[in-house]
C-alpha cells in the first residue's frame, strides 16, 4: 500500500509541477496574460509542498525518482494539451526514465 501511495503523491506532485509550468508559458510564451502566470506559481507552490507528504525521509531520493515521473508525465502533459505525438525514442526513454525511478525509490534496501 506503501507503493500505491507514493505513487499516487508522484502523480498529483506531477500534475501541479508540469501543469504550472504549462500556465506560466502559456502566460508568458503564448501572451495568455499574468493570470495564468500567477495559477502556475501557485501550481508549483503545492507541487512543492506535495512533494513533502512522501514517507521516504531523504529529500534527495525523493526528488531523484521524481524526476522520471516528470520526463513521463511532460510527454503525457504535451499529448493531451498540445496535440504533441512521441516517436518510439520518446517512449523508450520515458520509460528507461520510470524504471530509473521504481529503482530509486522502491528497491529494498535492508532497512
Amino acid at each position: 500500500m506503501l507503493v500505491a501511495r507514493s505513487a499516487a503523491l508522484f502523480a498529483v506532485a506531477a500534475l501541479f509541477e508540469i501543469g504550472g509550468a504549462w500556465l506560466i508559458w502559456q502566460g508568458l510564451r503564448e501572451h495568455r496574460g499574468w493570470i495564468f502566470v500567477g495559477a502556475g506559481a501557485v501550481a508549483l507552490g503545492l507541487y512543492g509542498a506535495v512533494a513533502t507528504l512522501q514517507t521516504e525521509e531523504n529529500f534527495g531520493r525523493v526528488l531523484a525518482a521524481y524526476g522520471g515521473v516528470f520526463v513521463a508525465g511532460s510527454l503525457a502533459w504535451g499529448m493531451v494539451a498540445d496535440g504533441y505525438r512521441p516517436d518510439r525514442y520518446d517512449l523508450i526513454g520515458a520509460a528507461v526514465c520510470l524504471a530509473g525511478m521504481a529503482v530509486i525509490m522502491y528497491a529494498p534496501r535492508g532497512q
